[in-house]
């Protein structure tokens, strides 16, 4: 039997117009909470072909609010978007990193801007669709991974802090994908088939060079073997990642042999993309990394330095030993048990110990720079 709606905290939930945070508002709803919900627009729309997907998702959110019989407000953070996420992404890209704006986007929109903003409506709390949970107790608030290890989400949500976390509910903590898209199925929301978004942070699902092209300059320039064997031009090295294999253009190569090539380095003396074959060439392996815009959700480390944990370097990757060597406030270098593959600057690499999220850092180079 739900609690009465008086006895539990009000709460907003981020209605995005996809099927988890549909899910998510229709069990606060089941459980008693008074709810909230709101539609974020964070991106002013262009007019790229083909491109509306605010729009939709919109009418969507709409229309699960109305089934669901709670209020929608809209509420517009495309100035707070571009000015602590966006440009930082350019940024990035402009120093050859590649950088993860999700995880910018969870800490300064859905956990800060939408947290103020649902506060200043009288809420206790947030909600939003995402797979994981948290844990209050004495010692503070806990991000843990969920129950469906295939969809968690924790690696894009290590930048939250004491204050954010404190004030978030994650209701599909317990559930997987599939037992979410089964709930929406049965209660008919018209959003229970909607495929998930696999597209940049509130931006979406875009032809990616076109859109950086945009808003960075690109230079071409040659793509090279590390022995300095000329294969073909890159557009931009900011078009490219460490490990990438897709998109590179190169044609059958006479002096070598047919293995797929892959990017290993760029070389910003030359303006030259460094290519090598084989899925794990030596070139694309290293057991250590350097750190920066190191953060703990606890507010401190978990211990003095050397310390072991595990860690992630990509969503969906198992979770690796690893050994937090040494750090500082804001630095860290990280030693891990085997070889990583394709470690590259301007991601983050996510600490954890057991199913707890401790936080991470940015990477900032490995042991081959």
């Amino acid at each position: 039997m739900s609690a009465p709606a008086s006895t539990l905290p009000r709460v907003c939930v981020g209605l995005s117009g996809g099927v988890d945070s549909a899910v998510a508002a229709y069990l606060l709803v089941e459980q008693g909470f008074a709810v909230e919900a709101v539609f974020m627009k964070n991106w002013e729309e262009d007019d790229e072909p083909g491109y509306c997907a605010a729009a939709a998702d919109l009418a969507d959110a709409e229309a699960v609010a109305r089934q669901l019989g709670i209020s929608l407000r809209t509420v517009n953070f495309a100035t707070e978007y571009w000015d602590r996420v966006f440009e930082h992404f350019l940024a990035e890209y402009r120093a050859l990193r590649t950088p993860n704006p999700d995880v910018l986007c969870n800490r300064e929109i859905k956990f800060r801007a939408f947290l103020d903003y649902a506060l200043t409506l009288g809420a206790e709390r947030i909600a939003t669709g995402h797979y994981a949970r948290v844990l209050h107790d004495a010692a503070g608030s806990h991000l843990l991974c969920c129950a469906d290890t295939d969809k968690d989400q924790t690696y894009f949500l290590y930048l939250l802090d004491q204050s954010q976390l404190s004030r978030t509910v994650f209701p599909l903590a317990d559930l997987t994908k599939q037992r979410v898209r089964e709930i929406a199925a049965e209660l008919g929301l018209p959003n229970a088939a909607k495929k998930d978004s696999t597209g940049i942070c509130f931006i979406g699902e875009r032809r990616f060079a076109d859109f950086l092209a945009r808003y960075l300059p690109t230079e071409p320039g040659p793509i090279r073997t590390p022995e300095g064997t000329l294969l073909g031009e890159h557009s931009g090295l900011a078009l490219y990642t460490i490990g990438q294999r897709q998109g590179l253009g190169i044609g059958g190569v006479r002096t070598a042999h047919e293995a797929p090539w892959f990017v290993a380095a760029k070389d910003t003396a030359d303006n030259a993309l460094i290519v090598v074959q084989g899925h794990d060439h030596p070139l694309l392996l290293t057991r250590s990394l350097r750190g920066e815009q190191l953060h703990w959700i606890a507010g401190a480390p978990p211990a003095p330095a050397p310390f072991d944990c595990l860690c992630r370097l990509r969503h969906r990757q198992p979770l690796q030993s690893c050994t937090v060597v040494e750090y500082d406030t804001n630095l860290c270098h990280v030693r891990f048990a085997a070889p990583q593959r394709a470690v590259t600057p301007g991601q983050s690499a996510v600490f954890y110990r057991q199913d707890e999220c401790l936080g991470g850092c940015v990477i900032a180079g490995t042991d081959r720079d």
